[in-house]
């Protein structure tokens, strides 16, 4: 910038020393007038010097030029500089962007790895499904050739069931005519059965009559077990309307006297029995038996008697019942049982029985709308239907209810007169 203010002045001095030297030859025409004017030692005293201006004046002519020219590039570059700034703040934006789309990207890879781990999943599940349906295909191929067999044979057997329908209804027809005349018949059957019960009744009444009448009075046998006192076993009673008979007396249980009217000590007697064979008795003295209605009724209806039941459970366990007034009505009222006052170790569960007739599958006397008889395979002294059941099944109904059932596995019943 120094250098640029002298270049003017001594420029300012030349133009006083010459005017309108712009070419080499108006210099050299003025060369040689100022040699003509000064003289040739003036001349050539300035003339250095004004080759210096002349120098000079180049100079700055160049260093104009140069100076319009930086100046051109100085703008230009301001543009290109303003250019470079739109590019890099357009590549600073595209930066940005590119980053978005970098982490667009990483995101959508990532999405891209989890939806190819549950493609990856979902295919194992349909390559599994797909196994199980070929599975089941074959499963359900199977099942319906079967099926069609099947058909098949429902087809036949359809057939043959529309046959037998056929055969049926003729022989429902048939059937009920029989059914008519078999209730026909058994109508006549039991009033035949009936009155056979009362002949054999009057017949054991006569046959008693004529062995009583035939005794001599050296012969006379008792009408209970008193008379044979610590002699227990077998023995033979006779008593009215009945004759003489065979009974088993105990004096171990509750003293002696005791006539046994009923036993269950494990034997096989089935007691599933009809009314007939209930009236008569039946079973071994030495296993399981029941004496008989019509024996026990005969007894009863001489004189007083008590009732002594001896139980044993299932456990071991020892019980007995007590009644002090036993008696048992003729069969017209259904051989009716009646007990009087209660006394024993055990609940008083007999009394549900008490004032009841007995009932068989062929006679049915319960307060049930069923037959308790069938349903529970013996003859008893049924209310609706038992609290108490001696005649029943071993295990199931043979039982003696309390707070809760006593199964049985002996159980005794005796009589023996009160009054004496």
């Amino acid at each position: 910038m120094g250098r640029t203010k002298i270049n003017v002045i001594l420029l300012i001095i030349l133009k006083l020393f010459l005017v309108d030297t712009t070419t080499g030859e108006e210099t050299c025409e003025n060369d040689r007038e100022m040699d003509k004017l000064c003289g040739g030692h003036t001349y050539k005293s300035v003339k250095p010097l004004l080759d210096y201006f002349k120098q000079v004046r180049n100079e700055l002519d160049q260093s104009e030029i140069k100076e319009k020219h930086i100046s051109e590039i100085n703008a230009d570059l301001m543009i290109k500089y303003h250019e470079i700034v739109g590019i890099h703040e357009k590549l600073m934006k595209e930066a940005f962007q590119l980053d978005e789309y970098k982490n667009k990207i990483i995101r959508k890879e990532n999405n891209l790895q989890l939806c190819q781990s549950k493609v990856d999943k979902l295919e194992s599940e349909i390559n599994s499904q797909q196994t199980t349906i070929n599975q089941l295909t074959l499963h359900l191929s199977d099942k319906s050739n079967k099926l069609e067999i099947c058909e098949n044979q429902l087809k036949k057997l359809n057939s043959s069931v529309i046959e037998k329908d056929e055969k049926i209804s003729g022989y429902s027809a048939t059937i009920q005519n029989i059914t008519e005349y078999q209730k026909t018949i058994s109508l006549k059957l039991e009033e035949r059965l009936t009155m056979l019960f009362k002949k054999d009744k009057d017949i054991e009444i006569c046959h008693a009559e004529i062995i009583k009448l035939n005794r001599t009075s050296h012969n006379n046998i008792p009408s209970n077990c008193l008379p044979f006192g610590e002699h227990p076993g077998v023995h033979e009673i006779e008593v009215s309307g009945v004759g003489s008979f065979d009974v088993l007396c105990d004096s171990q249980l509750a003293g002696p006297g005791w006539i046994v009217i009923q036993q269950r000590i494990g034997g096989e007697e089935n007691f599933t029995r009809d009314w007939a064979t209930y009236r008569k008795g039946f079973g071994s003295m030495d296993s399981d038996f029941f004496l008989g209605l019509e024996k026990m009724y005969r007894l009863t209806s001489l004189q007083q008697y008590e009732l002594y039941i001896h139980l044993v459970t299932l456990s071991g366990s020892i019980f007995y019942a007590r009644y002090d007034d036993f008696k048992i009505s003729d069969e017209d009222n259904g051989y009716a049982l009646s007990l009087g006052t209660f006394r024993g170790n055990i609940e008083n569960t007999m009394r549900d029985s008490d004032k009841m007739k007995f009932t068989t599958f062929d006679r049915d006397n319960d307060a049930s709308s069923d037959n308790c008889a069938v349903w529970f395979n013996s003859g008893w002294w049924y209310n609706n239907c038992f609290k108490c059941n001696l005649n029943g099944l071993y295990g199931k109904d043979l039982v003696w209810w309390s707070e809760t059932a006593n199964y049985l596995k002996e159980a005794k019943m005796l009589i023996r007169p009160k009054d004496e």
